[in-house]
């Protein structure tokens, strides 16, 4: 099974993609924060790279901006390729099947959407909604 599901807060503004065949795609990264504080007692943070297709990219490239708060349910996947320099690369990303909004757009200082509408409800290509998701402090957490 290959099932992830992320709580973060976007480190950039989502980049805007469409395929030659005219599919929309949308990447950006989410800061995640470590479960533990380090030696030093800072909990840091992991940025994983998130790709949304189709609506559920069109969502993300009109309604979400860096700082925003987001729940990210998908699956993990690891890719290749040979450098120019003649060696091998590998990249792991999230491809997202869900993206929530959370929050108020005011909380992540975002002006988001451009048009001023009001925020849909999440986009959802694939398994259950995720319209019962409800916010909690990760301090509050029992692990």
């Amino acid at each position: 099974m290959n099932k992830v599901i992320l709580i973060g807060n976007l480190a950039n503004d989502p980049e805007a993609r469409t395929t030659q065949s005219g599919i929309s795609q949308s990447t950006f990264r989410i800061a995640v924060q470590r479960r533990f504080a380090n030696a030093q007692g800072v909990r840091e943070a992991d940025f994983i790279p998130v790709v949304a297709w189709r609506q559920t990219a069109d969502f993300c490239n009109r309604y979400l901006s860096k700082g925003r708060k987001v729940a990210v349910e998908g699956s993990m996947q690891v890719r290749s390729y040979d450098a120019q320099d003649g060696s091998k690369r590998y990249v792991t990303e999230v491809i997202a099947d869900n993206i929530e909004a959370l929050g108020s757009r005011d909380e992540a200082g975002a002006p988001r959407p451009r048009d001023n509408g009001p925020t849909p409800p999440p986009v959802n290509n694939a398994g259950p909604a995720m319209n019962d998701f409800t916010e909690v402090d990760d301090d509050e957490l029992p692990f």
